[in-house]
C-alpha cells in the first residue's frame, strides 16, 4: 500500500485530488470527503480495492449520477428546480403511461415488453454506447461494445436469447484534414476499425447487425459516439430473478486479465494525450457464443436463480449488485486468469469481456458444471452470497474489501448542478436558394448524411438465425435504404408456424438539437415512430430506449442541454403513448484539439423504436412497386431549415426549427396505420434527411421507376417557399404509394387529414417534379443513384 493511501483519511482537498487522478478514479471532491468520513468512522484505513470498488460503483457509467441528481434549471427568467431529472421526466412518462404490456422497465439490464399472442414470449431490447474506448483504439472499443450489449440481454431476468443486433454511429468528416492531438486517429480510421469490430463480433457470435445509422459532424471529430445495441427474446416465466442467501457465486465464460481496469471510471472523464488503450477491453465472441449456449440451456432447466453479466467495473459491480441485499463473501485466488501477474485489487475491477455471474443454488451447482463443460465454456466458483448485507471480498489471507453494501450502494452524495438555456439566435426569414434544385438534389445524395451506407451493411450478416423479413436494404436490386427492419424470432420461438415479428428503428437530430434540444427530443422520438409506421407496424405499441450523450455536465450550457432533451422526452413519450423501457448515458464526451482548444460534442439523442409487426407477410418496403399507382404525401409542410442537410451543406438564411405538432401527428398515423391494414398502401416512406426530395429519389430508384409530380397541392403552411418544401425537413411527414385499386378506400380512411395526392409512379426512369406551371426538376433516376450510391469506405 502507498503512504498516501495509508494516510488516507488525513489528506487534504488536494491531496484527495492529486491521488484520484493518480489512480484515474474519477470521483470528486465531495464522494472522496464522503469516503474519508466512512473510514473515519470506520476507525481504520481504505484498502486499495475499497477504494477501487467504491469508484467504479460511484462511477458516472454506473450509478449515472448527472440524471439521478438534483439540478436547478435557469430557463430565461424563469427556475426550475428537478430532485431527479430522470425520474421527474423519462421514468415519470413510462409510470403514467402505464401500459400492461411493459413486463419490465428500469429495473434490470435491459427492458422487456410482451412478443406475441398467448403471453409466452417477451422481448428483450437494450442499447449501450462504447464512446470513450472507441476513440482509444476503434477494433477493440467497438467489439467490446457489441459483446456488452449481448451480455445485457443474456443478463436480463434469467437470460434472453438474442435475435438482432443494431448499430449507430456518429465520426468527425472524413475529409476533414485538421491536425490531431496526439493519439488521436482521423475519422476515417476510427470509422473502419468501429465498423470491422462490430462486423466481426455479430458475424463470429451469429446474431444479425440489421439496423443502424451513421451521422458525420465536425463536433465528432475527436469524440467518435458509438451505440450498439441488442434485442432478445425470453419466455415470460424466466423474467423475474432473485438471489437466495446461500447461493453459490459462479462466474462463467472469459478469463480475468489487465484488460479493461478503470473502463467505467475511464467514461467518467474527459479524452486527453494521456488516455491508456489499457483502459479498453479486449474482445473474444467465439467465448461469448459458448456462454450464451451454456447459459440459455442451463436457464431452461432451472439452474440458477439470478444471472447479470461482468461489464463496468468486472466482478465489483456484478457481484456486489447482485448482492446489494444479501451480501457476498469472494475469494479471487478462485478466479480463472489470463495472466497471474496481476494485483488482487485487479482481479477485481477488472473488465475482462466474455463473463457472467450466476446466482446458483448448492444443490444445481454440479448439474450447471456439467452444462458448462458440455459447452467447453469455462468456469468458477468465487464464493457465496450469506445474507448478511456485507462485502467481503479476500485473495487467500489478504482482505480486499470488506464494506456494507449499504454505503456501498447508497453512501455515494448527492449535489445540485446548475443548468441554463443556451442562447441561440434564430433567423426565420425566406431561405435562399444556392443553385437549382435539380443541382441540389443530387448534391444533397451525395452528403455523407444522406448518401448509401451499402459500404458498410453489406460486411455485416444480416440474415443469419434466418428471422430478418425485411432488411436494412430493399427494393428490386436490394439496395434501398429500409426505414425499420422487420424480425421473425422463430430461432428463439422454433414455432416455424408463426409470423408474428417486431420492427426495429432509431431516431436521431443533433443537427436540430444545436438550436433546440427540447424539439430535437420531439423530433427523434417522431421519427422512430414513423419509421415503425413506414413498415406497417403496431405504432400505439411503440416501446423506445433514450440514450443521451453530452459532453461535460459540469458546463450549466450542457447540462441546460440534457433537461430540455429530458422534457422533450416526457413529452413525446406522453403524447405517442410510447414508454420509455430502458436508457443510458454517457458524458465527459470532449477533447482539446492540437491547440489546446476544447472540443465538445454537440448533445445527442438516439431513440431506439420497437412495436410489434402481427405478421411479417404483411410489412411494407420503401421502393415504388407498380407504375400508374398514386403517390401521397402525408403530413403538414411547415416553415424552417433549422437541422437540416441542406443547411449543413449550404447555409439558407433560415435556422428556424419546425415545431412538432404531436398530437395531428398521432391521429395522422392512426389512420395511415388502418389504410396500411386495410391493403391501400403499396410502399411508404419516410421525409427525413435531404426533405421530400431525396424520399422521392430514394423511393424511384429503389424500385427501378419513375414518378410525375406536382407538389402544388401539397398540404403546407402558409408561407412556405419551394426550398423548404423540397429539401426542408419538417417533421411527422411521409411518402405513402397508394395502389389504383384502393385509392377511394383509401381517401375515406384519411378523409379530413392533411394527406394530398402529389403525382403517380412512372414507367419512365425519370423523377420529374413541378409545382403547377413551374417545372423543378427533372432527373433521370439512375444518375441519382449513381450520386447517392457513393463508397462511404
Amino acid at each position: 500500500m502507498s503512504p498516501t493511501l495509508l494516510n488516507f483519511t488525513g489528506l487534504g482537498e488536494k491531496e484527495l485530488a492529486e491521488l484520484d487522478a493518480a489512480c484515474g478514479w474519477s470521483l470528486n471532491i465531495p464522494e472522496l470527503k464522503e469516503v474519508q468520513r466512512y473510514f473515519k468512522k470506520a476507525g481504520r484505513q481504505p484498502a486499495r480495492g475499497e477504494l477501487e470498488t467504491i469508484a467504479q460503483t460511484w462511477s458516472e457509467h454506473c450509478k449515472h449520477k448527472t440524471f439521478s441528481g438534483p439540478v436547478s434549471f435557469l430557463n430565461g427568467k424563469k427556475t426550475r428546480k428537478y430532485r431527479n431529472l430522470f425520474k421527474e421526466t423519462i421514468v415519470k412518462a413510462t409510470r403514467t403511461l402505464n401500459k400492461k404490456w411493459c413486463l419490465s422497465v428500469f429495473t434490470d439490464n435491459a427492458g422487456i415488453v410482451e412478443f406475441g399472442s398467448g403471453g409466452k414470449w417477451g422481448l428483450a431490447f437494450k442499447a449501450e454506447t462504447h464512446n470513450h474506448p472507441c476513440a482509444v483504439e476503434p477494433y477493440g472499443g467497438a467489439e467490446t461494445g457489441v459483446g456488452g450489449v449481448i451480455r445485457d440481454i443474456l443478463g436480463v431476468g434469467l437470460g434472453a436469447k438474442p435475435v438482432l443486433n443494431t448499430d449507430n454511429f456518429c465520426f468527425g468528416r472524413l475529409d476533414d484534414k485538421r491536425e490531431l492531438p496526439r493519439n488521436s486517429h482521423p475519422p476515417e480510421r476510427i470509422m473502419r476499425g468501429v465498423v470491422e469490430g462490430v462486423r466481426d463480433y455479430g458475424n463470429r457470435i451469429g446474431i444479425p447487425t440489421a439496423s443502424g445509422g451513421i451521422y458525420f459532424d465536425d463536433g465528432y471529430l475527436l469524440n467518435p459516439l458509438v451505440y450498439v445495441g441488442c434485442a432478445g427474446l425470453i419466455p415470460t416465466d424466466k423474467i423475474e430473478k432473485k438471489v437466495h442467501p446461500g447461493d453459490r457465486i459462479v462466474s462463467i465464460g472469459g478469463r480475468t486479465g489487465r484488460d479493461g481496469i478503470h473502463g467505467a471510471t475511464f467514461s467518467s472523464a474527459n479524452i486527453d494525450e494521456e488516455t491508456s488503450a489499457s483502459a479498453v477491453q479486449i474482445g473474444h465472441a467465439v467465448n461469448e457464443k459458448k456462454a450464451l449456449d451454456a447459459l440459455m440451456r442451463a436457464r431452461d432447466q432451472g439452474l440458477y436463480n439470478a444471472v447479470t453479466d461482468c461489464g463496468a467495473g468486472g466482478f465489483s459491480s456484478a457481484i456486489g449488485e447482485l448482492g446489494s441485499k444479501t451480501g457476498a463473501r469472494v475469494r479471487l485466488e478462485r478466479a480463472l486468469l489470463k495472466d497471474t501477474r496481476i494485483e488482487p485489487w485487479e482481479i477485481w475491477v477488472s473488465e475482462s469481456q466474455e463473463r457472467m455471474i450466476l446466482s446458483v443454488p448448492k444443490a444445481k451447482l454440479k448439474r450447471l458444471e456439467a452444462v458448462l463443460k458440455s459447452e467447453s465454456c469455462e468456469y468458477c466458483v468465487l464464493g457465496e452470497f450469506p445474507g448478511d448485507g456485507r462485502l467481503v471480498v479476500t485473495h487467500g489471507k489478504e482482505k480486499v474489501v470488506d464494506l456494507p453494501m449499504s454505503f456501498l450502494h447508497g453512501g455515494v452524495p448527492n449535489f445540485e448542478k446548475p443548468a441554463v438555456r443556451r442562447k441561440v439566435r434564430i433567423s426565420s426569414g425566406p431561405p435562399a436558394a444556392h443553385a437549382g434544385y435539380g443541382l441540389i438534389l443530387k448534391e444533397l445524395l451525395a452528403h455523407p448524411n444522406v448518401c448509401s451506407r451499402h459500404s458498410v451493411i453489406t460486411q455485416y450478416d444480416h440474415e443469419v438465425q434466418g428471422g430478418t423479413a425485411i432488411k436494412p436494404l430493399q427494393g428490386r436490386y436490394g439496395d434501398g435504404p429500409g426505414d425499420a427492419t422487420v424480425i421473425c424470432p422463430r430461432a428463439a420461438t422454433l414455432d416455424q408456424d408463426d409470423y408474428a415479428g417486431f420492427a426495429v428503428t432509431h431516431g436521431f437530430g443533433p443537427g436540430v438539437g444545436k438550436i433546440d434540444p427540447y424539439q430535437m427530443a420531439l423530433h427523434s422520438v417522431d421519427e422512430a415512430v414513423r419509421n415503425l409506421l413506414c413498415v406497417g407496424a403496431e405504432v400505439s405499441r411503440t416501446a423506445i430506449l433514450d440514450n443521451f450523450c453530452a459532453a461535460s455536465p459540469r458546463d450549466p450550457e450542457v447540462m441546460g442541454d440534457l433537461v430540455l432533451a429530458a422534457e422533450g422526452c416526457h413529452d413525446a413519450a406522453m403524447a405517442y403513448g410510447a414508454p420509455f423501457i430502458s436508457g443510458k448515458d454517457s458524458f465527459y464526451n470532449q477533447a482539446k484539439d492540437a491547440d489546446g482548444r476544447e472540443y465538445p460534442i454537440p448533445i445527442s439523442l438516439l431513440i431506439s423504436a420497437t412495436a410489434p409487426v402481427p405478421d411479417v407477410r404483411k410489412a411494407l418496403t420503401m421502393n415504388f412497386k407498380e407504375p400508374g399507382n398514386a403517390l401521397y404525401l402525408a403530413g403538414l409542410s411547415r416553415r424552417g431549415m433549422g437541422g437540416s442537410v441542406y443547411n449543413d451543406m449550404s447555409f439558407s438564411g433560415n435556422n428556424l426549427v419546425s415545431p412538432l405538432d404531436m398530437k395531428a401527428a398521432v391521429k395522422l398515423y392512426a389512420a395511415l396505420l388502418k389504410a396500411m391494414r386495410a391493403g391501400c398502401v403499396a410502399a411508404a416512406h419516410d421525409v427525413s434527411q435531404g426533405g421530400l426530395g431525396v424520399t422521392l429519389a430514394e423511393m424511384a430508384f429503389a424500385g427501378g421507376f419513375g414518378a410525375r409530380l406536382d407538389l402544388a397541392g401539397a398540404a403546407a403552411e402558409k408561407g412556405l417557399t419551394r426550398l423548404e418544401l423540397l429539401f426542408g425537413e419538417s417533421p411527422a411527414r411521409l411518402v405513402l404509394e397508394v395502389i389504383k385499386e384502393k385509392e377511394t378506400e383509401f381517401l375515406r380512411l384519411v378523409k379530413g387529414l392533411p394527406v394530398t395526392e402529389i403525382g403517380y409512379v412512372s414507367e419512365d426512369p425519370v423523377l420529374d417534379a413541378a409545382f403547377g406551371p413551374e417545372r423543378l426538376f427533372c432527373e433521370d433516376i439512375n444518375a441519382l443513384k449513381d450520386r447517392w450510391k457513393r463508397e462511404l469506405l
